[in-house]
């Protein structure tokens, strides 16, 4: 599997590397997480940092080239999706694969963690902030904003990368306020799945019964998270 289908652009500039370490304040006693290693450039850096460093990539010459930039440093890398594995750490440090991004969003929501300082492009973190009621209010808004605080910490320009993405990209911090189960997470998205219909009209077709004096005329798409997580709950329990 080439790391370019799964939208992968290297990280090349050193200033940012050096931004995002700066910017993720590792403690000496902390265990620190990469996911998506590429070609080493920020794990070389994050090697020197924490208590320990685990990595995970899923293509083989990727990870030859990791393990090759640590040299003797001292890192567990493994060829394995992170999104599948539900490791252990106290902070994630990434700059993570664009294609991957809707999964990194789903699987934070579920893990325990202290905090994470990510790379993604601008207008999927644009997305995940999006206000309840504009156009790029998603399902992934929801569980995003359900489950995490995300802010902006900074812009990374496409130059930053190799080959260059079509967009700039941004670092953000992520720190927990709620974990959320698969089942809410599959839930929010089949809500939103019907996110231009009436909420009452949607509550009756998954079997439940909404206020119309709550929610009169409202559409799905204008739940805040907290609403869009009530309604959830009420389904699952059905």
């Amino acid at each position: 599997m080439k790391r370019k289908n799964l939208g992968q652009h290297y990280l090349i500039d050193k200033k940012t590397v050096d931004a995002i370490i700066a910017k993720a304040a590792i403690k000496p006693s902390e265990r620190i997480l990469e996911i998506g290693t590429g070609r080493g450039v920020l794990t070389k850096e994050l090697v020197k940092f924490g208590s320990s460093l685990e990595g995970f990539e899923v293509d083989k010459t990727n990870l030859a080239a990791t393990l090759a930039t640590l040299g003797t440093r001292r890192a567990v890398i493994h060829l394995e999706d992170a999104f599948k594995a539900f490791p252990n750490f106290d902070v994630l440090v990434s700059s993570l694969p664009y294609s991957r991004s809707a999964s990194f969003v789903e699987w934070i929501s579920q893990v325990r963690y202290d905090r994470a300082v990510v790379l993604l492009q601008d207008d999927f973190a644009e997305k995940i902030m999006a206000m309840p009621g504009t156009r790029d209010y998603r399902a992934i808004s929801a569980i995003g904003q359900m489950s995490s605080d995300f802010r902006v910490l900074g812009r990374v320009d496409r130059n930053s990368f190799f080959p260059p993405p079509k967009v700039d990209s941004l670092i953000l911090s992520v720190k927990p306020k709620m974990r959320m189960t698969e089942a809410e997470i599959s839930t929010v998205k089949r809500l939103f799945s019907l996110r231009r219909r009436e909420v009452v009209s949607v509550g009756t077709t998954l079997g439940i019964n909404l206020s119309a004096e709550r929610y009169g005329k409202r559409r799905v798409y204008s739940l805040m998270p907290s609403e869009v997580l009530e309604i959830c709950r009420l389904i699952i329990r059905h």
